[in-house]
């Protein structure tokens, strides 16, 4: 049975531009007839343009526990998520705290990613694990998405500018053939969740991915699309992470930060050394779906010229985390 639509859902993250499964969700269950109400931390373009679908924004921070209590008010369920950065831990005490203070029993979607383990080797996968632990020591009902699959819409986000430069894709993932999910895949995966929990083994579950490319193939496939010769260019570790600090610097629309540019590449390593922890799946995630979940070569076109110019303000925000 689907949880009672009497009360809103509280979205945070939904201004988040890294895959956009925020947007989507706000989209969805708007479409699907909830009142959803949206924490910001100010308003903007984003946030008039969640308003004009129906959506209620109200002024919040997850670093300010006070700022959630109000937008907790007579919430039922809500959605929590934290980008590839420091501070997911302190989020999620004060989210933890403002739920217990209200009183109320909120169940809560938690987007999280694969690495989300407590011996990864990237540091913002260790933070993700903990701050998971803190919900469920807080007592909260909790669902936890972590889902095991890279982003499509990290190939324009990651690789645009040095496609468009150089005819080139540069990374430490090596020959390791990387499990893909589409951004908006990743948003109604939250979507069911909220919607559908019957779908999920819980509190912990692993939505896997959709397909299954090596960054050879996602290069002729992205060369097939601009008409032109793309090569993969294996790289070790600590010089991808630096060319991702570099990336994040010329990034005007503030997506890539030194901490994202530190878990990538430490999630790429491992990667390469291990393999992925789980294959792609999809039928599994077409049951988890309730559709069917969409391809790389289904996302490709949309990214299309931000290949060809290196411009990543351009793609449309749609994409989980890696």
């Amino acid at each position: 049975m689907n949880p009672s639509p009497s009360g809103p859902v509280l979205v945070t993250g939904a201004t988040g531009r890294h895959g956009g499964t925020g947007p989507h969700l706000v989209h969805r269950l708007l479409e699907e007839g909830r009142r959803v109400r949206v924490l910001a931390r100010r308003p903007g373009p984003r946030t008039r343009a969640l308003e004009a679908r129906g959506a209620e924004v109200v002024a919040g921070d997850l670093h300010d526990r006070r700022s959630l209590l109000e937008a907790l008010a007579g919430v039922e369920s809500a959605y929590f998520t934290y980008p590839i950065d420091a501070g997911v831990i302190a989020a999620a005490a004060n989210y933890a705290a403002a739920v217990r203070e209200s009183g109320q029993s909120v169940r809560t979607v938690v987007m999280s990613m694969g690495p989300a383990q407590p011996d990864h080797p990237s540091d913002r996968g260790r933070d993700q694990w903990l701050a998971e632990q803190v919900l469920m020591w807080g007592g909260l009902d909790v669902l936890v998405l972590r889902v095991t699959a890279a982003f499509h819409e990290n190939i324009p986000l990651l690789h645009a500018a040095s496609v468009a430069e150089r005819g080139v894709i540069r990374n430490c993932f090596g020959d390791s053939r990387v499990p893909w999910i589409n951004g908006s895949d990743a948003g109604e995966l939250a979507v069911a969740a909220l919607l559908h929990p019957e779908r999920f083994d819980g509190p912990v579950c692993y939505p896997p991915g959709a397909e299954q490319l090596d960054h050879t193939a996602v290069a002729a496939l992205v060369g097939a699309l601009i008409g032109k010769p793309v090569r993969y260019e294996p790289v070790d570790r600590d010089t991808w992470r630096r060319e991702l600090v570099q990336l994040s610097e010329r990034d005007g629309a503030g997506v890539v930060n030194p901490d994202m540019a530190g878990h990538i590449s430490a999630v790429a390593a491992a990667m390469a050394a291990d393999g992925p922890t789980r294959p792609a799946d999809p039928d599994a995630l077409r049951a988890l779906l309730g559709r069917e979940p969409l391809t790389l070569a289904d996302y490709l076109p949309t990214a299309r010229h931000a290949f060809l110019t290196g411009d990543i303000e351009t793609e449309p925000t749609a994409g989980a985390r890696t």
